[in-house]
């Protein structure tokens, strides 16, 4: 088991890197999932492997730690309610107020895809619904691992059924072997491409909505606030930041306001009440 100056030392090159916070109780938890990466790597143990990155001074190593460490949870509709309300409320408005311009839509630290794929489904949706839903869709993470899956747009039958309905599954996918790949059309409408959280993002450009769901749980009170900060400067003037069901704004977070999980400015929220 990782001793605690081992550990302290994962701990801080995981949170230079990715903004996650590694806390003690997670060692043992830690150290099982840096096990595959240590053999695939050739060393003998977990330990050797921390050694090595300890001394080589590219920091390639420490990436590929802080990677496999790093929280991939996602589904597909996750959160059902918000993802109701963003097809019938505000995905609509940004279209209305976009006109014959591109809704731009930014999944941020996606995973492996299924949240970006669920908005472009729902688009789809919409234009078989006679609704022209022309968007764009970003969706970025730290992880080049995570991004090939996300790309290849391959899943298996335990991550379709969390929180695929039926109909989406036999409209949007195929049978490839034992996995489900979804359809060409919609990979083709997803943009993934690599970027990390901890850096400013403005060369993304601006967008009308901003998913950054289920992220901040990982970070630190001061990178929450950080992380929403830089989130917030790539927001169009009228845009929506869609977070988790159940997330809170951080302290820090000024001039903004949080309403049933989706967070405006606080000047643009006064003229959407009004």
């Amino acid at each position: 088991m990782l001793n605690d100056a081992e550990f302290a030392l994962v701990a801080r090159e995981v949170k230079l890197r990715s903004g996650a916070v590694l806390t003690r109780e997670m060692s043992g938890p830690a150290e099982m999932r840096l096990q595959p990466l240590s053999r695939r790597e050739g060393f003998g143990s977990v330990v050797e492997m921390i050694s090595a990155a300890r001394i080589r001074p590219d920091g390639v190593l420490w990436n590929m730690i802080a990677d496999c460490l790093a929280q991939s949870e996602t589904r597909f509709f996750r959160d059902r309610a918000q993802f109701e309300r963003l097809r019938t409320e505000i995905l609509p408005e940004a279209l209305l107020r976009r006109g014959h311009e591109r809704v731009r839509i930014w999944s941020a630290a996606c995973a492996t895809g299924q949240e970006a794929y669920s908005i472009a489904m729902m688009a789809e949706d919409l234009r078989n619904e006679g609704l022209n839903a022309a968007v764009e869709i970003v969706a970025t993470d730290l992880s080049e691992r995570l991004l090939d899956k996300a790309r290849a747009g391959l899943y298996t039958q335990f991550e379709v059924q969390r929180g695929l309905p039926i109909r989406k599954l036999i409209a949007h996918f195929e049978r490839a072997g034992d996995l489900w790949r979804i359809s060409d059309r919609l990979r083709a409408g997803v943009k993934f491409e690599a970027h990390n959280l901890m850096r400013r993002p403005g060369h993304l450009g601006q967008f009308d909505i901003i998913l950054l769901a289920h992220v901040l749980s990982s970070f630190d009170m001061e990178t929450r606030a950080a992380v929403i900060a830089r989130a917030m400067d790539n927001l169009a003037p009228n845009g929506v930041l869609m977070l988790g069901a159940g997330e809170t704004l951080p302290d820090g977070c000024d001039g903004v306001v949080l309403e049933s999980g989706f967070v405006r400015r606080a000047t643009a929220a006064r003229v959407a009440a009004a």
